[in-house]
Protein backbone atom coordinates (compact mmCIF):
# COMPACT_ATOMS: atom_id res chain seq x y z
CA UNK A 1 0.00 0.00 0.00
CA UNK A 2 1.13 3.49 -0.89
CA UNK A 3 0.54 5.62 2.20
CA UNK A 4 -0.11 9.35 2.65
CA UNK A 5 0.42 10.63 6.21
CA UNK A 6 -0.70 14.17 5.39
CA UNK A 7 -4.25 13.60 6.65
CA UNK A 8 -5.33 11.51 9.63
CA UNK A 9 -8.32 10.22 7.64
CA UNK A 10 -5.93 8.61 5.13
CA UNK A 11 -3.99 6.86 7.91
CA UNK A 12 -7.25 5.63 9.45
CA UNK A 13 -8.15 4.04 6.07
CA UNK A 14 -4.79 2.25 6.00
CA UNK A 15 -5.45 0.70 9.44
CA UNK A 16 -8.88 -0.40 8.20
CA UNK A 17 -7.41 -1.95 5.03
CA UNK A 18 -4.76 -3.83 7.03
CA UNK A 19 -7.48 -5.37 9.23
CA UNK A 20 -9.57 -6.22 6.17
CA UNK A 21 -6.66 -7.91 4.36
CA UNK A 22 -5.74 -9.96 7.44
CA UNK A 23 -9.34 -11.12 7.90
CA UNK A 24 -9.52 -12.30 4.27
CA UNK A 25 -6.04 -13.83 4.14
CA UNK A 26 -4.07 -14.15 7.41
CA UNK A 27 -1.01 -15.31 5.44
CA UNK A 28 -0.91 -12.21 3.21
CA UNK A 29 2.31 -10.21 3.26
CA UNK A 30 1.66 -6.49 3.72
CA UNK A 31 4.16 -3.80 2.71
CA UNK A 32 3.80 -0.04 3.16
CA UNK A 33 5.60 2.74 1.29
CA UNK A 34 5.03 6.42 0.51
CA UNK A 35 4.83 9.37 2.91
CA UNK A 36 4.82 7.97 6.45
CA UNK A 37 5.35 10.05 9.58
CA UNK A 38 7.86 8.55 12.01
CA UNK A 39 5.15 8.20 14.68
CA UNK A 40 2.89 6.37 12.19
CA UNK A 41 5.84 4.23 11.10
CA UNK A 42 6.35 3.07 14.71
CA UNK A 43 2.63 2.24 15.09
CA UNK A 44 2.53 0.30 11.81
CA UNK A 45 5.72 -1.67 12.52
CA UNK A 46 4.06 -4.48 14.45
CA UNK A 47 1.13 -4.76 12.05
CA UNK A 48 2.84 -5.13 8.65
CA UNK A 49 5.70 -7.17 7.20
CA UNK A 50 7.66 -4.42 5.46
CA UNK A 51 7.93 -0.63 5.42
CA UNK A 52 9.83 0.58 2.35
CA UNK A 53 11.14 4.16 2.05
CA UNK A 54 10.54 6.24 -1.08
CA UNK A 55 13.87 6.42 -2.92
CA UNK A 56 13.60 10.10 -3.89
CA UNK A 57 13.45 10.39 -7.71
CA UNK A 58 14.46 6.81 -8.48
CA UNK A 59 10.81 5.81 -8.94
CA UNK A 60 9.60 6.80 -12.41
CA UNK A 61 5.87 7.53 -12.70
CA UNK A 62 3.90 5.25 -15.03
CA UNK A 63 1.18 6.86 -17.11
CA UNK A 64 -2.21 5.25 -17.69
CA UNK A 65 -2.42 6.58 -21.24
CA UNK A 66 -0.27 8.07 -23.96
CA UNK A 67 -1.97 11.42 -23.49
CA UNK A 68 -0.87 12.62 -20.05
CA UNK A 69 2.44 12.11 -18.20
CA UNK A 70 3.37 13.17 -14.65
CA UNK A 71 6.90 14.45 -14.12
CA UNK A 72 8.23 15.20 -10.59
CA UNK A 73 10.63 18.16 -10.65
CA UNK A 74 11.19 18.43 -6.90
CA UNK A 75 10.31 16.76 -3.61
CA UNK A 76 9.90 17.88 -0.01
CA UNK A 77 8.90 21.28 1.37
CA UNK A 78 10.52 24.14 3.33
CA UNK A 79 7.35 26.04 4.23
CA UNK A 80 6.26 24.25 7.44
CA UNK A 81 2.61 25.28 7.28
CA UNK A 82 1.42 24.59 10.81
CA UNK A 83 -1.18 21.95 9.78
CA UNK A 84 0.97 20.04 7.27
CA UNK A 85 3.07 16.91 7.75
CA UNK A 86 4.85 16.98 4.37
CA UNK A 87 8.17 18.46 5.64
CA UNK A 88 8.28 15.64 8.20
CA UNK A 89 7.45 12.84 5.73
CA UNK A 90 9.30 14.09 2.63
CA UNK A 91 11.97 16.27 4.23
CA UNK A 92 13.32 19.57 2.94
CA UNK A 93 13.04 20.68 -0.69
CA UNK A 94 15.23 18.92 -3.24
CA UNK A 95 15.11 19.95 -6.90
CA UNK A 96 16.02 17.81 -9.87
CA UNK A 97 18.67 19.08 -12.29
CA UNK A 98 17.20 21.12 -15.15
CA UNK A 99 19.09 19.12 -17.79
CA UNK A 100 17.58 15.90 -16.44
CA UNK A 101 14.03 17.32 -16.57
CA UNK A 102 14.45 18.69 -20.12
CA UNK A 103 15.84 15.35 -21.29
CA UNK A 104 12.87 13.51 -19.77
CA UNK A 105 10.35 15.93 -21.34
CA UNK A 106 11.91 15.39 -24.79
CA UNK A 107 11.59 11.62 -24.34
CA UNK A 108 7.92 11.93 -23.36
CA UNK A 109 7.14 14.24 -26.29
CA UNK A 110 8.89 11.87 -28.72
CA UNK A 111 6.75 9.02 -27.34
CA UNK A 112 3.62 11.01 -28.21
CA UNK A 113 2.49 12.47 -24.89
CA UNK A 114 0.44 15.63 -25.41
CA UNK A 115 0.15 16.78 -21.78
CA UNK A 116 2.99 16.90 -19.26
CA UNK A 117 2.27 17.76 -15.61
CA UNK A 118 5.21 19.07 -13.59
CA UNK A 119 4.85 18.05 -9.94
CA UNK A 120 6.14 19.42 -6.66
CA UNK A 121 4.80 20.40 -3.26
CA UNK A 122 5.71 23.99 -4.20
CA UNK A 123 6.88 24.17 -7.82
CA UNK A 124 7.34 27.95 -7.56
CA UNK A 125 10.36 27.46 -5.30
CA UNK A 126 12.11 25.12 -7.77
CA UNK A 127 15.79 25.76 -7.04
CA UNK A 128 16.92 26.57 -10.58
CA UNK A 129 14.16 29.14 -11.35
CA UNK A 130 10.76 27.69 -12.20
CA UNK A 131 9.86 30.40 -14.75
CA UNK A 132 13.05 29.70 -16.73
CA UNK A 133 12.40 25.96 -16.56
CA UNK A 134 8.88 26.46 -17.99
CA UNK A 135 10.24 28.68 -20.76
CA UNK A 136 12.89 26.13 -21.77
CA UNK A 137 10.36 23.28 -21.74
CA UNK A 138 7.98 25.32 -23.92
CA UNK A 139 10.80 25.76 -26.47
CA UNK A 140 11.04 21.98 -27.02
CA UNK A 141 9.69 21.04 -30.43
CA UNK A 142 6.36 19.20 -30.48
CA UNK A 143 2.63 19.55 -29.99
CA UNK A 144 2.12 19.32 -26.23
CA UNK A 145 0.78 21.25 -23.23
CA UNK A 146 2.53 21.91 -19.93
CA UNK A 147 0.67 21.91 -16.62
CA UNK A 148 2.06 22.22 -13.10
CA UNK A 149 1.03 21.90 -9.47
CA UNK A 150 1.14 23.10 -6.79
CA UNK A 151 1.93 26.82 -6.49
CA UNK A 152 2.41 28.74 -3.25
CA UNK A 153 1.06 32.33 -3.25
CA UNK A 154 4.14 33.70 -1.48
CA UNK A 155 6.39 32.45 -4.31
CA UNK A 156 4.20 33.26 -7.35
CA UNK A 157 6.47 35.79 -9.07
CA UNK A 158 5.77 38.41 -11.74
CA UNK A 159 8.33 36.60 -13.90
CA UNK A 160 6.35 33.37 -13.66
CA UNK A 161 3.05 35.10 -14.53
CA UNK A 162 4.74 36.76 -17.54
CA UNK A 163 6.20 33.44 -18.69
CA UNK A 164 2.80 31.74 -18.58
CA UNK A 165 1.18 34.65 -20.45
CA UNK A 166 3.82 34.61 -23.22
CA UNK A 167 3.94 30.86 -23.89
CA UNK A 168 0.93 29.14 -25.47
CA UNK A 169 2.18 25.68 -24.54
CA UNK A 170 1.80 26.49 -20.83
CA UNK A 171 -1.70 25.77 -19.52
CA UNK A 172 -3.83 28.66 -18.26
CA UNK A 173 -4.98 26.42 -15.37
CA UNK A 174 -3.35 27.68 -12.18
CA UNK A 175 -3.88 25.98 -8.82
CA UNK A 176 -3.21 28.56 -6.10
CA UNK A 177 -4.21 27.44 -2.57
CA UNK A 178 -5.54 30.21 -0.31
CA UNK A 179 -6.52 27.88 2.62
CA UNK A 180 -8.37 30.68 4.48
CA UNK A 181 -9.80 34.10 3.76
CA UNK A 182 -8.92 35.42 7.21
CA UNK A 183 -5.53 36.97 8.04
CA UNK A 184 -5.48 35.76 11.65
CA UNK A 185 -6.08 32.16 10.57
CA UNK A 186 -3.50 32.46 7.76
CA UNK A 187 -0.94 33.60 10.34
CA UNK A 188 -1.80 30.65 12.62
CA UNK A 189 -1.41 28.39 9.57
CA UNK A 190 2.06 29.94 8.94
CA UNK A 191 1.15 30.64 5.30
CA UNK A 192 3.39 33.76 5.08
CA UNK A 193 0.99 35.92 3.04
CA UNK A 194 -2.14 37.98 3.68
CA UNK A 195 -5.56 38.04 2.02
CA UNK A 196 -4.61 41.40 0.51
CA UNK A 197 -1.46 39.94 -1.05
CA UNK A 198 -3.45 37.03 -2.46
CA UNK A 199 -6.11 39.29 -4.01
CA UNK A 200 -3.45 41.50 -5.64
CA UNK A 201 -1.85 38.34 -7.04
CA UNK A 202 -5.17 37.18 -8.53
CA UNK A 203 -5.63 40.61 -10.18
CA UNK A 204 -2.13 40.39 -11.67
CA UNK A 205 -2.85 36.93 -13.06
CA UNK A 206 -6.19 37.91 -14.64
CA UNK A 207 -4.65 41.11 -16.08
CA UNK A 208 -1.77 39.21 -17.73
CA UNK A 209 -3.80 36.08 -18.52
CA UNK A 210 -7.48 37.03 -19.02
CA UNK A 211 -8.45 33.40 -19.73
CA UNK A 212 -6.76 32.04 -16.60
CA UNK A 213 -8.60 29.22 -14.84
CA UNK A 214 -7.85 29.48 -11.14
CA UNK A 215 -8.57 26.76 -8.60
CA UNK A 216 -7.77 26.77 -4.89
CA UNK A 217 -7.67 24.80 -1.62
CA UNK A 218 -9.56 25.77 1.53
CA UNK A 219 -9.35 24.24 5.00
CA UNK A 220 -12.43 24.75 7.19
CA UNK A 221 -12.57 24.37 10.95
CA UNK A 222 -8.94 25.23 11.72
CA UNK A 223 -8.43 25.47 15.53
CA UNK A 224 -9.94 28.69 16.84
CA UNK A 225 -11.66 29.62 13.56
CA UNK A 226 -14.68 31.70 14.59
CA UNK A 227 -17.86 31.97 12.53
CA UNK A 228 -16.85 35.53 11.61
CA UNK A 229 -13.44 34.33 10.40
CA UNK A 230 -15.11 31.63 8.33
CA UNK A 231 -17.43 34.29 6.85
CA UNK A 232 -14.29 36.15 5.72
CA UNK A 233 -13.41 33.04 3.70
CA UNK A 234 -16.94 32.92 2.28
CA UNK A 235 -16.64 36.60 1.29
CA UNK A 236 -13.34 35.92 -0.50
CA UNK A 237 -14.82 32.97 -2.42
CA UNK A 238 -17.71 35.18 -3.57
CA UNK A 239 -15.26 37.88 -4.65
CA UNK A 240 -12.81 35.71 -6.60
CA UNK A 241 -13.95 33.79 -9.65
CA UNK A 242 -12.53 30.37 -8.68
CA UNK A 243 -13.31 27.66 -11.21
CA UNK A 244 -12.82 24.91 -8.64
CA UNK A 245 -12.32 24.68 -4.88
CA UNK A 246 -10.91 21.66 -3.07
CA UNK A 247 -12.24 21.85 0.48
CA UNK A 248 -10.96 19.88 3.45
CA UNK A 249 -12.11 19.69 7.06
CA UNK A 250 -9.19 20.32 9.40
CA UNK A 251 -7.82 17.25 11.14
CA UNK A 252 -4.78 17.38 13.46
CA UNK A 253 -1.59 15.55 12.51
CA UNK A 254 0.77 14.57 15.34
CA UNK A 255 4.10 16.34 15.12
CA UNK A 256 2.78 19.47 13.41
CA UNK A 257 2.55 22.83 15.18
CA UNK A 258 -1.24 23.00 14.75
CA UNK A 259 -1.60 19.70 16.60
CA UNK A 260 -0.55 21.57 19.76
CA UNK A 261 -3.69 23.73 19.42
CA UNK A 262 -7.09 22.67 20.74
CA UNK A 263 -9.19 21.19 17.92
CA UNK A 264 -12.21 23.11 19.18
CA UNK A 265 -14.51 23.19 16.13
CA UNK A 266 -17.17 20.43 16.40
CA UNK A 267 -17.26 17.88 13.57
CA UNK A 268 -20.81 18.84 12.56
CA UNK A 269 -19.78 22.52 12.27
CA UNK A 270 -16.82 21.56 10.07
CA UNK A 271 -19.21 19.58 7.85
CA UNK A 272 -21.55 22.59 7.66
CA UNK A 273 -18.74 24.97 6.71
CA UNK A 274 -17.49 22.61 4.04
CA UNK A 275 -21.01 22.36 2.60
CA UNK A 276 -21.28 26.18 2.47
CA UNK A 277 -18.11 26.37 0.34
CA UNK A 278 -19.21 23.49 -1.92
CA UNK A 279 -22.62 25.13 -2.46
CA UNK A 280 -20.91 28.41 -3.40
CA UNK A 281 -18.77 26.76 -6.08
CA UNK A 282 -21.83 24.97 -7.49
CA UNK A 283 -23.52 28.35 -7.95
Amino acid sequence: MNVCSVRQSAIDRVYSKIENIKSINPKAKIALTGCILEKDRIKFKGQVDHIWPILEFEIKPKSKSLKCASLPIMTGCNNFCSYCAVPYTRGREKSRAKKEILKEVKKLVNKGYIEIILLGQNVNSYKFNFAKLLKEISEIQGNFKIKFMTSHPKDMSDQLIKTIAENKKISREIHLPIQSGDNTILKKMNRKYTVGHYKKLIKKIYKAIPKAIISTDIIVGFPGETKKQFENTVRLVKEINFKQIYTARYSPRLGTEAAKLIDDIPANEKIRRKRVILDLIKK
